[in-house]
């Protein structure tokens, strides 16, 4: 195929599903990946791609079906050029102290492990595939950088997804394999929508933070997809210019 190829983990909904539909618009074949097939389905149809967009149910906490999510994608469109590494998940915002242990393990096995996992698959079909090569995109968030007030587990795995972002990036040197994270502060997504209403600040206040379109990060996604593997964003801000971030604590 002269088409490049993508796949988009948590791709039914938010900024997964905003990063699918942006690639699909720029003529990527694109392998829609998450837990609910409907709302999969659904992204897919709304994208008007046709045979380029394809669902595939996953759970990318488990190997096995990490492995069928790639292998499933090479088999329908030949090879993977990117991989978003986008789902994830958070906890109670309450202190650790009162957080159950189930709780940190769920976080640290969506958003580490799950990256670990998809990032091995794309390391074992990219450095087999011909001409070798591709593009790893792992979602950071701000919380890579600095901390919400009570989100021990979520920021526990965003400054890993850092470390792991750095040593993919060495590792996939040798193969032509670049890495970069996309570090999103305040997308405006299902999510994040309660920000507006106020959300815990550092200083114990309740307080309403602006949100940026989920547009932007989709956007932010598509160029860094687009560069040659010769060139590689190697980490991005990309946020509402007023959230508090440079000077949050």
């Amino acid at each position: 195929m002269t088409t490049k190829v993508a796949i988009v983990t948590g791709a039914g909904s938010g900024i997964g599903r905003a990063a699918a539909l942006a690639l699909l618009r720029e003529g990527y074949a694109v392998g829609l990946a998450g837990r609910r097939v409907d709302a999969l389905e659904e992204a897919a149809e709304a994208s008007e791609a046709g045979d380029r967009a394809l669902a595939v149910p996953t759970d990318i906490t488990d190997p096995a079906a990490v492995t069928a999510l790639f292998d499933r994608v090479v088999e329908v469109f030949g090879r993977v050029d990117v991989l978003f590494n986008n789902a994830g998940i958070g906890t109670m915002g309450v202190p650790i102290d009162e957080l159950p242990v189930e709780d940190w393990k769920t976080c640290v096995d969506t958003n580490l492990t799950g990256s670990y996992l998809c990032a091995r698959e794309a390391f074992r079909v990219m450095k087999q595939q011909l001409p070798q090569g591709g593009r790893i995109i792992n979602n950071g968030s701000i919380s890579a950088h600095v901390p919400r007030p009570n989100s021990a587990p979520y920021t526990a795995t965003k400054h890993a997804i850092t470390g792991l972002t750095r040593s993919l990036s060495l590792d996939g040197r040798d193969y032509d394999i670049a890495c970069g994270q996309l570090d999103i502060g305040n997308a405006l997504t299902e999510m994040a929508a309660r920000m507006a209403a106020g959300v815990p600040q550092a200083n114990g206040e309740i307080a309403p933070e602006p949100l940026m379109d989920v547009e932007h990060v989709a956007n932010a996604v598509v160029h860094m997809a687009s560069l040659p593997l010769d060139a590689n964003v190697l980490f991005m801000t990309v946020m509402a210019t007023k959230m508090p971030f440079v000077g949050r604590g």
